[in-house]
């Protein structure tokens, strides 16, 4: 399945290369300071047969202080039954190297974005993820909490008269804390580091 989605993700990186605009201008008349969205790995939801569907759901809610400085808050919602510090490649859905079972994740985040010069930006992102642990019969295991920090550098695409935006990006995940995680699934990913390198794919309606 990270397979799929992050050949999804490469796809959509290639195929926003085109339509490059300068970033807002409070003159404008397109400019708009509010704005909802998500992000384009909830197609990973659709990934016919995959036993390790993501159910993954993010909301954006985000207000642009200045045309360059934006805040914004998140909520995600996602399950994964493998270690987040597994790299891109043979490793991924390796035998034995996935959870005994699997995490359920609640997350609200807060985030800001920096943009530098037309579309392209800079943005960092605090994830408070409430996870439930659950084994391979799907009884719960335990409660545990992790503070992710997202870095990530990207550049964002304006369609229809800047009603929508797309914003792919290359980011790094990396998570200081971490508690309360059971022994079987700590001793699965204790071998990979506490950071990983993803796309980002955001999207959004401004309003």
């Amino acid at each position: 399945m990270q397979k799929k989605i992050f050949f999804i993700g490469l796809v959509l990186l290639l195929t926003g290369t085109f339509q490059l605009k300068a970033q807002y201008a409070k003159t404008d008349s397109t400019y708009r300071r509010w704005f909802v969205g998500s992000s384009f790995y909830m197609l990973g939801n659709f990934i016919p047969d995959d036993p390790n569907r993501p159910e993954y759901v993010q909301l954006n809610l985000g207000y642009r202080i200045t045309p360059k400085d934006v805040v914004s808050l998140r909520f995600k919602r996602s399950i994964y039954s493998w270690p987040i510090g597994i790299p891109f490649g043979p490793s991924f859905d390796a035998p034995g190297l996935n959870y005994p079972g699997h995490a359920r994740i609640l997350a609200p985040t807060v985030g800001y974005q920096r943009f530098w010069w037309k579309g392209a930006y800079t943005s960092v992102y605090a994830l408070n993820a409430f996870e439930k642990y659950m084994d391979e019969n799907k009884k719960k295991i335990g409660n545990g909490y992790t503070l992710y920090l997202d870095f990530y550098v990207g550049y964002q695409f304006k369609f229809f008269k800047n009603r929508f935006f797309f914003e792919p990006a290359i980011g790094c995940s990396y998570w200081p804390v971490r508690t309360k995680v059971p022994a079987s699934f700590k001793s699965i990913e204790q071998k990979w580091p506490n950071y990983f390198i993803q796309p980002g794919l955001d999207f959004g309606f401004n309003f």
